[in-house]
């Protein structure tokens, strides 16, 4: 079968399915994140319900909970997620594709629906706070194979079948905004806020699940899944095959085979590196820019035009979160339909590198409390200006690293550049979450 005769992707049924996969890898760990007020709480309440004297050791046991609650969260979940991400881009060739994915989704449902549990059940401070930093280490952990492998998979489809796994990740960052405004302007309590939270993302995860089970059935699919390992004939190129097999079928088959299998087991890390390290190094940089400014300096910034009013409440939750989020979903998504600069453009690591220039902006804008810099971007609109192209640059940049990486090397070797580039996504984020703490300094 050739490309030219190959089956179409009817309905869009396999972009849509890496759609939702890609909304799977992210929403859990965002609707983690959104809930953090509700873990903060829990480490204040009671451990049985109606006490109210505390010893001192355990009043300052919960105070220091509370206050490195955050910390540890980064930690635990930046670590794994380096670590698994590094480990699954040498050893994704030894573990089955769907033991890695399905197993994955399979874990982080079931976190999530110990997590739902637990809600209703009353836990002292110290081993709710360990049980959560468990669950936290391991949807990052299962998460970042997860990550990893759906690259794999969708660089062997074309370059467009790794939008939507983009498209979908930043659309679980912004319904986690949106669902944290919605709580917010609703009022409802924390506790029944995060309940609806861990229901919610089990629901996306389980239809994740059934998703991935479905894309075998998937012609389309299963076409490109096939071929992985030989680049597709030309029309001419399978005549002459055809008429040699014609002629001498014996004399055929095993040329063939040898040449495929030794090309399989002569895949190097090291040497499909060396073809996308730029993609890499791009891609890595996106992130790194973006962690090490949001949240950690953008979430500081104050308003200068509310005065105590309702848009003092929901400045941070709107323009900083709901913003970036759905400009960056924007941007993921406008690579389905765009992708410019090509991949072997020299304009897209420049475009990369040129958004270095968002961390002295964000620095400059109104950061509450500060002690060196001055604030001449203090208007909100200056901020709200700056997030809506940090966003978007984010988004489309990365998606379009993302994309083009596992197509600069030959289509048996798109799976290992997937995991790849994965891994230097992840790097960034790592890095990213290092400087954050530089960069909150220096102001």
């Amino acid at each position: 079968m050739t490309a030219i005769n190959a089956p179409q992707d009817k309905y869009n049924a396999v972009w849509i399915i890496f759609f939702i996969l890609g909304l799977g890898t992210l929403l859990p760990w965002n609707f983690f994140m959104t809930a953090t007020m509700y873990f903060t709480s829990r480490l204040k309440d009671p451990a049985i319900e109606g006490s109210v004297n505390l010893t001192a050791v355990e009043a300052d046991t919960r105070n220091v909970l509370e206050s490195k609650f955050n910390n540890v969260m980064t930690l635990c979940a930046m670590v794994p997620l380096l670590i698994f991400t590094c480990l699954n881009s040498f050893i994704h060739q030894r573990i089955p594709q769907n033991f890695r994915i399905a197993g994955s989704l399979s874990v982080i449902l079931l976190v999530f629906l110990l997590t739902a549990v637990l809600v209703k059940v009353d836990m002292s401070p110290l081993p709710f706070f360990c049980l959560t930093m468990i669950k936290i280490i391991c949807i990052n952990s299962f998460g970042a194979v997860l990550q990893g492998s759906l690259f794999g998979l969708a660089g062997m489809l074309p370059a467009s079948y790794t939008a939507p796994i983009m498209s979908g990740q930043g659309l679980a960052g912004t319904f986690a905004a949106f669902s944290m405004i919605c709580a917010l302007a609703s009022g409802s309590a924390l506790q029944d806020s995060a309940f609806g939270y861990f229901i919610t993302a089990c629901v996306v995860v389980f239809l994740a699940i059934l998703s991935y089970f479905a894309l075998p059935r998937m012609d389309f699919f299963q076409y490109y899944l096939e071929g992985n390992g030989s680049r597709p004939a030309s029309r001419d190129e399978e005549n002459e095959m055809d008429l040699l097999e014609k002629d001498s079928p014996e004399q055929k088959r095993p040329v063939v085979s040898v040449t495929e299998e030794e090309t399989r087991s002569n895949i190097s890390v090291f040497a499909i590196f060396k073809r996308i390290w730029v993609m890499a190094l791009s891609v890595c940089f996106v992130f790194t820019i973006t962690i090490g400014t949001f949240p950690a300096v953008t979430v500081d910034v104050r308003s200068t035009v509310a005065d105590g009013g309702a848009w003092d409440k929901y400045f941070i939750p709107v323009s900083c979160f709901l913003l970036f989020n759905v400009m960056d979903w924007a941007g993921r998504s406008l690579t389905a339909l765009c992708m410019w600069p090509g991949k072997d453009s020299i304009i897209l690591p420049v475009m990369v590198g040129l958004r270095v220039v968002f961390v002295p902006l964000f620095m400059l804008c109104n950061v509450q409390p500060r002690n060196y810099l001055p604030v001449p971007f203090a208007h909100d609109a200056w901020y709200i200006l700056f997030m809506i192209f940090f966003s978007f640059s984010n988004g489309y940049l990365a998606s379009l690293c993302m994309c083009f990486g596992p197509k600069k090397v030959a289509q048996h070797e798109a799976e290992t550049a997937g995991a790849i580039m994965a891994f230097f996504l992840s790097l960034g984020l790592a890095l990213g979450a290092a400087l954050s703490f530089v960069f909150r300094i220096i102001i």
